[in-house]
């Protein structure tokens, strides 16, 4: 334990009992109290006017939970150890289930190292490892309440706060940049992919062409005794099992399972948030893999077609109204799309020519690679400032304090 710092716990730096939201909303209530839910923090959308309201009456009746400004809210269901600050805009608002309340004691502990501890990489593992239950991860308030926390002074507390602050705004402005060339580069796939605006150079119009046509399917079976068993991820594509979820849940015998090379694609009918008409990814993070027969899989044959374009044009969903137009209505069977191999095959692409295809992917690629490169400097500054809070918050590694401040 360094000098002059002290060990206690989450209930013994809140000035009031730590409590759980247990506010229940129903309709909406005009001129309520905004009720803050585990949805929020987790989007970090905390503005009063897109929360749901309760009554005034309600609000009373539990009071313990009713913020106040520097309160700190950390969720304990779904989503657990994601946490907020309540700003003066939050002044009034009350909690909902999963949410509990901290106020930090005036004195012991400021509210923004609180915070900094509550996000600690420490704090974070001591919670996980506290969770219970499978579908819904949850952690009980007397858990949390028993949480330990090290307290340096309060003048150390603030500079500690300062310093990682500090990454917080380099993380929130590379943030801002990935959202801004995210939203550049959709708005680029819907009107280049599209055909409603074309490249300098590019008139000819662009033509329909049967799916059959410019991809075959692939129908390998595993012969070969392949084991990397993958899965289709929104946000990582054809990803190994073991590599995505730490294990394989494939079956035990994956002899019937489809064989793709780099390059191929796979049609994965289940529906999911961004994916209604179900998702299409290629094969492009290892040379080969093999996918559970309830995916239809399929390559590029014709020549001269260019396979980053259909790759951005299966991602944008425009191929969406294709798969609407044969998906048997209301029949899904467990999450999955009624989509039949024979009518996949017999839809049409609406396409420009070849050169167009690669002028057009050229674009979005160099826009995609912009959007890659702030996502990696992300990356970067998020596992420095967990080291760096790996060392300060713990004390392995001390502030320089003015000498004014030193006890």
């Amino acid at each position: 334990m360094p000098e002059g710092w002290i060990r206690t716990t989450i209930a013994g730096v809140s000035s009031v009992p730590v409590s759980y939201g247990v506010v229940q909303t129903g309709d909406p209530v005009e001129g309520g109290v905004p009720c803050v839910r585990v949805v929020d923090i987790a989007s970090r959308d905390l503005k009063r006017d897109s929360m749901i309201t309760t009554s005034h009456e309600i609000s009373a009746a539990y009071s313990r939970t009713v913020l106040k400004t520097g309160d700190l809210m950390i969720a304990l269901r779904g989503i657990i150890g994601q946490t907020a600050q309540a700003t003066r805009e939050l002044e009034g608002c009350n909690l909902t289930r999963g949410i509990a309340r901290i106020s930090p004691k005036a004195g012991t502990v400021t509210s923004d190292f609180l915070l900094q501890s509550l996000n600690g990489p420490e704090f974070k593992s001591l919670i996980n490892r506290q969770a219970n239950g499978s579908a819904l991860q949850e952690i009980s308030i007397a858990t949390l309440r028993k949480a330990p926390v090290l307290l340096p002074p309060i003048s150390e507390q603030k500079r500690i706060a300062e310093t990682l602050q500090t990454w917080d705004r380099a993380i929130d402005t590379v943030e801002a940049l990935i959202a801004n060339a995210r939203a550049q580069k959709q708005a680029l796939m819907q009107q280049l992919l599209s055909g409603k605006r074309r490249l300098p150079g590019f008139s000819e119009p662009w033509a329909w062409a049967a799916f059959a046509d410019v991809f075959d399917r692939v129908k390998t079976k595993n012969a070969e005794g392949n084991t990397n068993v993958l899965t289709i991820s929104a946000q990582h594509g054809l990803i190994s099992q073991v590599e995505y979820f730490n294990k394989s849940v494939a079956s035990d015998d994956v002899r019937g399972y489809t064989l793709l090379q780099r390059g191929d694609f796979a049609y994965n009918k289940s529906y999911s948030d961004g994916y209604p008409m179900g998702a299409i990814k290629p094969l492009d993070r290892y040379d080969s893999g093999i996918v559970s027969s309830l995916y239809i899989c399929f390559r590029l044959t014709r020549r001269g077609c260019d396979h980053d374009f259909f790759r951005h044009y299966f991602e944008a969903g425009l191929f969406n109204r294709e798969i609407a137009a044969i998906a048997q209505e209301g029949a899904r069977n467990h999450g999955l799309l009624n989509v039949s191999v024979v009518e996949f095959f017999e839809t049409s692409l609406h396409i420009p020519q070849p050169d167009e295809q690669a002028a057009i992917a050229k674009v979005i690629n160099a826009a995609e690679a912009e959007e890659q490169s702030y996502q990696a400097q992300l990356t970067a500054l998020r596992q420095e400032k967990a080291a760096l809070m790996q060392q300060l918050l713990t004390g392995k590694r001390r502030v320089k304090l003015p000498e004014s401040e030193v006890a």
